[in-house]
Parts: C-alpha cells; structure tokens; sequence
C-alpha cells in the first residue's frame, strides 16, 4: 500500500471515530415534561338560607366533572344527604387519591367526591391538579377562606331575597377575592323580573334537577342548561398561580 493511500485511510477512519465519539458524548434530549394541568376552584356561597347553595355547587361540580379528563369533581361542605350510587367509579378513583387526611370525611356520589372537615387550603393543594374542586359555602360561613382560595366565586340568592342586597354583598366579597356572579336560583319568570341587572345567572326551578344535582348526577331540563353555562364559565384558572 502506497503512503498517499495509508494517509487518506487514516483520515476517513479518524473522521468516523470522531463523529462516533461526538454522538457518544452529546447528551441525550431530554423529552420535555407535559405541563401539571391545573383545574378550577369555585366558591359558591349563600346569600341566605335555603336559596339552594348545596344544590348549585354541587350542580356547577357535576358540570365541571362532565368536561374534565378526570370525569369527576370534588365539592367541600357537607357530605351528608342521600345519593345515588350508579357511575361512582371515577369518584370513588378520586376519592382514594385525594385520602381521608386532615380529619377529612370522603365519600362519592355520581361524578362527586363529596369532602367533609378538614383544612380547605390543604384540600385545595390536594385536589386542584387532580380534579375541579368547589367550595360549598353556606349563608352564615365565614367566606374569606374560600374566596382567597377561588378562581371563580358565585353568590347564590333566591326569589325572596331582597334584591339590593345580593348587589351589596357581591361588592363587599369582591374585596376579598374574584367578583362574584350573582345566581338567581329557583325562580320563576315573575319573579326574576325584579332582579334584572343584579342576577347575572337565572337558574329555573326544578325538584328533579336539583335531586340529581344533589346526588352528583346530571341535572335535566332547562335547569341543566342554565348549570352548563354556568359551569362554562368556570373551567378557567386564574392566571396568578
């Protein structure tokens, strides 16, 4: 073999050897993590007693468990009530993830993992990348809490509630945390006339509706519309945390 071909073969070999060598050492990709998904919390509070709030929360949870991935929703307040058992694996699936921890009472009903006692911020950590989470806030509660904890905040009022005063107490909320909507809840066509520019969401009476609300089902009729609108509304996060 000549000098001239000796030389030309030892540069081919070095060129492949260090191409070889580049690729050995160049570190590999990464493959870039998907992002945590965060889901929503929502404050439904009550402007008065027996206006319904357990029954819109946990109609607005059902709307919101029928759109996420998890296909379930968790609702803190009271986990009491009668409710149906049918469809309860992807609750029950929740359930378990969120834990009993923190002296918290869980059981599932429907698409909803109804949750008892425990600290609602630690709740809330627990929860929000798993599922929506809705804060069951009933008239006499202290609000401040879960409206520091909101993306979304609903004041809930009924037919015999005098008007000025769901305007009075959505101004004063609105200091602690995201403006609340006003939500009619149960009243006729007369009677939602007199809340015109002071209800943002009418939600029609139905006893049917709001027995499967209450058991963590989807509730029919125009009350079911009103409640997917609603809970449209409510799928985003807020953009601070």
């Amino acid at each position: 073999m000549s000098a001239s071909l000796a030389y030309r073969g030892r540069r081919v070999a070095a060129g492949v050897l260090a191409r070889a060598g580049a690729w050995l050492v160049e570190p590999l990709e990464t493959p870039a993590r998907p992002a945590i998904s965060l889901r929503p919390v929502v404050a439904v509070v009550g402007l008065a007693s027996r206006c319904g709030t357990t029954t819109v929360a946990r109609a607005v949870a059902t709307g919101l468990a029928a759109s996420d991935p998890a296909g379930a929703a968790a609702v803190a307040g009271s986990a009491s009530g009668r409710t149906l058992a049918i469809g309860a694996g992807r609750s029950a699936r929740l359930a378990r993830a969120v834990g009993a921890g923190d002296g918290r009472t869980l059981r599932p009903a429907g698409r909803l993992c109804l949750v008892e006692g425990g600290d609602q911020a630690r709740l809330a950590d627990a929860v929000r990348h798993l599922a929506p989470l809705v804060l069951d806030v009933g008239h006499g509660e202290p609000p401040g809490a879960p409206l520091s904890l909101a993306d979304h905040a609903l004041l809930v009022a009924s037919a015999d509630v005098e008007p000025a005063l769901a305007t009075v107490v959505a101004s004063s909320l609105a200091r602690i945390g995201p403006p609340p909507l006003v939500v009619l809840n149960g009243a006729g066509e007369d009677e939602a006339e007199g809340w015109s520019g002071r209800a943002e969401i009418t939600l029609a009476r139905s006893r049917v509706g709001a027995r499967l609300a209450l058991a963590g089902r989807d509730p029919r009729g125009t009350l079911g519309e009103g409640i997917a609108g609603l809970a449209s509304i409510c799928e985003a996060v807020r953009s601070d945390w």
